[in-house]
């Protein structure tokens, strides 16, 4: 927000140097500079605008994000308009720059401009080297952002390692106790351990460990829970999978990989390819655990009677179901009320003796004339294997495979492992899908390069309205943001961020922040063309002359954002995505821009003369001796 005021200010100080007194000078910087802000505000709450009215998950984080910084940048505008020409007409003095050390800075930025200036004028006699160099840059993109890491959001340090217990189809509440036992003293072991807690039924249960304070510990939640896999993978009888909360809410809240396979198949056809799948998982070392969540494991025993032995001892084949219900079902029949409380009568075979199937040979049913009848007289058992559950997924038989990822592996990573191995083995009629966190990262990682297109027609079209042209938008556009965008993709292509949410705002942000350099130049070589000068001429002044206001937005800009870049903690990943993405951007942007802005001018602008535009069919050359700095 202290852009705006930044070029204010400092071009009324350039007026001062001209000799004007500090009213006039005052009065000329906001005449000229009316339209160049009024460009720049426009353009950077209008690149908000796609991400303030988008849905998903990126929305609802960002929609305050997006309306409040908007808000903000018109109002710096409509002061820097009023308020910083007036407060420097009557605090800023001639010749106050050129004593101490502001003149000390002076005279060092003047040997920088000279440096600028005779650079440039070298660079726009080779245009096509340094055009050339544009188009390589821009083409970087497009690897850069292929080949980097992407993720739903940095990991965050939430102080919990979650640990899921998953144990036999047939266990019982005791022999997961024991286990629970033990997974306490794993989590115990650890001297960062803050408290532990379980939940333990049957067929498995939930555990977890909260770790101490992030400054009384040493280690990260992500190498404990690298540390807590190992000790737990040494437990036998149950599965443990560790893990740590997703950053981010709405993923689902279990493993971050969520990779269903889903088909008109049989459910058994399924689990065979995803099995398949699964063991391709484990072999590439990119996960921690990896399985399907339908197994066919779960035991049952189903009671057969033969007939014509039921009819000869005398049973009947209703009461022998109903005992049956009775003895075993826990269902209670009745209730007794003493001393005013009421309780429930369920009838039930001691817990001894209903433990294993074979025991229900021992079972007595009513016979004929009230005789109790072994079961086994007229009974066998048949024992098979079902799944403990089937699941469809989009009105489809479907099998989701679901893993745990080790730090330094991303999710994106993780899922095109799957994608690939999937288009190998999955016969014709299969289809993948995901869910839960997964399914997050696909569904807001496809929204971004929509929003980012969406952000630039916006400023495009505003630009266009403001220069009534639609050169002027193209040459500040193509001059700076793919060149900052290659910057920032750079440093996630190296591995120092991946792509996620915050860093895809930061990328679009950068649009805005960065295209106020290419307004600066542009708007004042048009200015500089209609009293005289030619268009080579007017771009070298015009750029010499905004080198200052530019180099100090950027530096305003760079070192706003540095604390994000270096903060370290459990909340940090976030704000290094989106600080890194600003700060290597507007650094590396700023400087290509300085350069190629001016070499697409000389090829794209119109020949302005005296307040018109005219193509320039014919371009005279015109000689870079003639060009002589701006006065400062």
């Amino acid at each position: 927000v202290v852009d705006d005021a930044i070029v204010m200010v400092e071009n009324v100080e350039r007026h001062l140097h001209e000799g004007k007194s500090p009213l006039q000078a005052a009065l000329d910087a906001a005449r000229e500079l009316v339209g160049p802000i009024i460009a720049m505000t426009i353009t950077l709450a209008a690149v908000y605008t796609p991400v303030a009215i988008q849905g998903g998950l990126t929305g609802s984080l960002f929609r305050e994000f997006a309306f409040t910084l908007a808000g903000a940048v018109i109002v710096s505008g409509v002061v820097a308009l009023t308020l910083s020409p007036m407060m420097g007409s009557k605090l800023l003095r001639a010749g106050d720059t050129e004593r101490g050390f502001a003149g000390f800075v002076n005279r060092r930025f003047e040997s920088i401009r000279s440096t600028y200036t005779r650079l440039l004028s070298g660079t726009l006699k080779y245009r096509p080297v340094v055009l050339t160099l544009w188009v390589i840059v821009m083409l970087l993109i497009v690897p850069f952002y292929l080949f980097s890491q992407k993720e739903l959001a940095p990991a965050e340090d939430q102080g919990v390692v979650f640990g899921i217990v998953q144990a036999a189809a047939n266990s019982t509440l005791d022999q997961t106790k024991l286990f629970g036992n033990e997974i306490y003293k794993v989590f115990q072991s650890f001297p960062e351990t803050d408290a532990t807690f379980q939940i333990v039924f049957p067929s498995g249960g939930f555990a977890g460990m909260v770790v101490k304070p992030w400054s009384e510990r040493k280690k990260s939640s992500a190498e404990l829970q690298v540390e807590v896999s190992a000790k737990l993978s040494q437990i036998a009888g149950v599965r443990v999978i560790p893990l740590t909360p997703p950053a981010l809410p709405g993923g689902g809240g279990g493993l971050p990989v969520d990779f269903v396979i889903a088909s008109t198949a049989e459910p058994q056809q399924v689990v065979a390819i995803a099995n398949q799948v699964v063991q391709k998982a484990f072999a590439s070392g990119l996960f921690m655990f990896a399985d399907t969540d339908i197994k066919f494991d779960q035991p049952q025993a189903e009671v057969v009677f033969d007939r014509d032995k039921l009819r000869s001892e005398g049973v009947d084949l209703a009461q022998a179901g109903r005992d049956l219900s009775t003895l075993l079902g826990g269902n209670f029949v009745n209730r007794f009320s003493i001393q005013g409380r009421s309780y429930k009568v369920i009838p039930q075979v001691k817990r001894s003796e209903r433990l294993t199937p074979d025991q229900l040979k021992d079972v007595y049913v009513t016979g004929a004339g009230g005789k109790l009848v072994p079961l086994s007289t007229f009974a066998t058992l048949r024992t098979t294997t079902e799944p403990r559950e089937l699941k469809r997924f989009q009105q489809l038989n479907a099998v989701r495979i679901q893993g745990a990822i080790p730090p330094g592996v991303s999710l994106d990573q993780a899922l095109r492992f799957l994608e690939g191995e999937a288009r190998k083995i999955l016969p014709q009629g299969y289809t993948v899908d995901y869910s839960g966190e997964s399914r997050q990262l696909r569904t807001e990682g496809g929204k971004f390069l929509a929003t980012f297109l969406l952000s630039a027609i916006l400023i495009y079209l505003v630009l266009a309205a403001q220069f009534e042209s639609f050169r002027d938008p193209f040459i500040i556009l193509a001059g700076s943001v793919p060149l900052a965008l290659a910057g920032a993709l750079l440093f996630s292509f190296l591995g120092f961020t991946s792509l996620n949410v915050y860093s895809q705002v930061g990328l679009i942000t950068l649009v805005g922040l960065v295209a106020k350099n290419g307004i600066l130049i542009v708007q004042f070589a048009n200015h500089l063309q209609e009293t005289g000068l030619g268009k080579l001429g007017a771009v070298v002044e015009a750029a010499t002359t905004r080198l200052r206001p530019i180099l100090m937005t950027t530096a305003a800009t760079v070192v706003g954002h540095l604390p994000l870049v270096f903060a370290h903690g459990p909340g940090a990943g976030a704000r290094n995505s989106i600080g890194i993405m600003l700060v290597s951007g507007m650094i590396i942007g700023t400087m290509f821009t300085l350069f190629v802005v001016p070499s697409i001018y000389v090829l794209v602008a119109r020949t302005h003369r005296a307040g018109t535009a005219v193509d320039a069919e014919e371009r005279e050359p015109e000689a870079l001796a003639d060009v002589t700095p701006a006065p400062v």
